[in-house]
């Protein structure tokens, strides 16, 4: 599994690539069937990164209008049915994996505190792959989570801002969620259900105010924290009253980006994918 730092450019300039192929397809300028130009020509056309090429690629294959194979390039299987943009409520991170595992490629941007909801989750899709095997091709994921050394407002205990205990403990429940995230995405490859699995994270000096994922840059699923009070189990088994937030089961809302890039969902979508570029880019490390 690779661990690559490449340049992953603003939303800018991959919504315009992205969206000057699909208009391409949609006339016939690429008919079905046809394949595109090569990553190096479309990276020279538009100006752009080869990185962000690559990313708009799977993009269009999660949504079904192209076919990428190593060594082929990638062939245009046709335009999908255009679907509602409405935006969806009372949405879980598993209906957006049980959509994101049935795709082909699969782009998937996270901003989260622990990623222990993404790891039981991801876990689950990773059973059901052993049963339908093929589906999806690639995944590649990019989490950014918080910076270790961060002061931050939760999880701490009640009766002592200072007890660093229940951030000794975020901190332990992240390391074993990323590694076990790791270790899973792992064995997707080795056991050739996958054909590739790419995890990235980086750490950017923010406190997580809301979980964030973005699938394919084309649907959004965001919810906020809710800051609860709670009696947590430290690693040494005392138990202490505590402020924390609620993560793992909470209810999310979802905006899915359709053709008209000044609907609501479109613009829900676009600016967090931004947002997301933007502080991959500049504040995580």
């Amino acid at each position: 599994m690779s661990e690559r730092q490449g340049d992953y450019t603003g939303g800018r300039e991959f919504h315009r690539v992205a969206d000057a192929l699909r208009s391409r397809m949609d006339d016939g300028t690429y008919p079905v069937r046809s394949f595109l130009p090569s990553q190096r020509d479309l990276a020279e056309e538009f100006e752009v990164s080869r990185d962000t090429v690559q990313r708009v690629l799977r993009v269009l294959a999660g949504e079904g209008r192209i076919e990428s194979r190593q060594g082929s390039g990638s062939r245009v299987l046709g335009s999908p049915p255009v679907q509602p943009a409405a935006p969806r409520t009372h949405v879980t991170l598993e209906t957006l994996l049980d959509e994101a595992f049935g795709m082909p490629e699969v782009a998937l941007d996270v901003y989260t505190l622990t990623a222990e909801s993404l790891y039981a989750h991801i876990r689950v899709q990773a059973d059901q792959l052993r049963l339908r095997p093929n589906t999806p091709r690639r995944i590649v994921l990019r989490m950014i989570l918080p910076t270790e050394g961060l002061l931050m407002p939760y999880p701490r205990a009640k009766e002592s801002k200072d007890d660093v205990r229940p951030r000794d403990r975020l901190h332990t429940i992240t390391r074993r969620a990323t590694d076990s995230l790791r270790g899973l995405l792992r064995d997707l490859e080795t056991e050739k259900l996958v054909h590739s699995a790419e995890l990235h994270i980086r750490h950017a000096p923010l406190t997580p105010a809301f979980k964030l994922y973005l699938l394919n840059g084309a649907t959004a699923l965001h919810g906020p924290y809710r800051v609860i009070d709670r009696r947590i189990t430290l690693d040494s088994g005392e138990e202490i009253d505590a402020l924390d937030v609620l993560g793992l089961g909470a209810t999310l809302t979802s905006h899915v980006r359709d053709t008209d890039p000044d609907s609501p969902g479109s613009v829900f979508v676009d600016s967090w994918q931004q947002w997301f570029e933007s502080v991959w880019e500049h504040l995580a490390e």
